[in-house]
């Protein structure tokens, strides 16, 4: 076993105090757990922000104005140790944030009605406290619930994502390290698979290239503007063809984490990937424009083969990098 109850206790402590938190009391709740020097990275229009009263500013004050009585519904939750060089011990939690939408939020507009807001957050713990953090926010799902979707096309499916079909994914206990260490070789695995299949002068088929690693009842649970599908066949038809085949040279640019405990792992980037915007990609025209992919992927293994895939992409950051302002256009709408 390996224990990583001290860096969890920190978090679900921080968790706590910011669900007892308002817009006016944000900060202070803010700085209970995370350092006053924090690094936090948030998606597009939030990006870097560092220290507790930054971070209330430009994120969760505007936040708790426009969402009154936000619960934290948390369907995953590991910790591990960097397998990078980085380094560092990690804390990731994904779910949603539910809450009733009573205000504007970035051009936004509020039905006074439920809302599922996705969310992806992995936090560094050092001395019990928080020194970095990545918060991804899945901006669009948000827009496609209430009516406000700005793009013209998506992939996959479009759906409120429920958390792991075997509802183990909160590890508050230590888990086995064997089982740790099969995940997180499998997912090293997975990327180099995908590697191999871009280099190679005849490369594998879609369905051989995936079949090493994946189920073939594989979910991946894709951000809004692309989408969710289900079954191998179907990630190809909605997802991979499209996104190998609609968008031009890119290159990988590393991630800052990548860690597992028991079967679940998962890693971010900031950015993953800078791709050339060759297009048509999602209903849109190509750009020509090269723009950053910052990606979180979530993996739930089952036996020796990945079988669920929660991903978060900052997708407005990626538009916007292409001259696309999807909260402008928004704004200009709502006036």
């Amino acid at each position: 076993m390996t224990d990583f109850s001290s860096a969890k206790a920190c978090v679900q402590a921080h968790h706590a105090a910011m669900a007892a938190a308002t817009s006016e009391t944000v900060a202070s709740a803010l700085g209970q757990h995370l350092a006053p020097e924090v690094i936090w990275r948030g998606m597009h229009p939030f990006h870097v922000q560092t220290g507790p009263g930054a971070v209330a500013k430009e994120f969760w004050a505007p936040f708790l104005r426009a969402m009154s009585r936000v619960q934290r519904r948390e369907d995953v939750f590991f910790a591990g140790d960097n397998h990078l060089e980085t380094g560092g011990r990690w804390v990731a939690s994904m779910g949603h944030f539910m809450a009733l939408f009573d205000a504007p939020f970035l051009g936004i507009q509020p039905t006074g009605k439920i809302v599922m807001v996705r969310y992806a957050e992995f936090s560094r713990v050092e001395n019990d406290q928080i020194i970095e953090q990545a918060l991804f926010i899945d901006l669009l799902h948000l827009m496609a619930q209430v009516g406000q979707y700005p793009l013209p096309d998506m992939t996959g499916a479009q759906l409120v994502q429920p958390g792991p079909m075997t509802h183990d994914g909160l590890l508050r206990d230590a888990q086995d390290a064997n089982e740790s260490a099969k995940t997180l070789a499998l997912i090293e695995r997975m990327i180099g698979a995908i590697d191999n299949a871009n280099k190679a002068e005849n490369p594998p088929t879609p369905q051989e290239e995936l079949a090493q690693d994946w189920l073939d009842d594989m979910i991946w649970w894709g951000p809004t503007g692309i989408g969710a599908t289900y079954t191998v066949d179907r990630y190809i038809q909605q997802h991979q063809q499209p996104f190998r085949t609609q968008l031009g040279a890119r290159k990988f640019n590393g991630h800052i984490c990548r860690m597992a405990e028991g079967s679940y792992g998962g890693f971010f980037g900031w950015a993953n990937l800078t791709m050339e915007c060759t297009g048509p990609y999602l209903g849109l025209p190509p750009s020509g424009k090269w723009a950053d992919m910052r990606v979180v992927d979530i993996y739930r293994r089952d036996g020796d083969k990945l079988a669920e895939n929660w991903v978060f992409i900052d997708m407005l950051h990626f538009l916007n990098m292409q001259g696309l302002d999807v909260l402008a256009q928004l704004s200009v709408r709502a006036r």
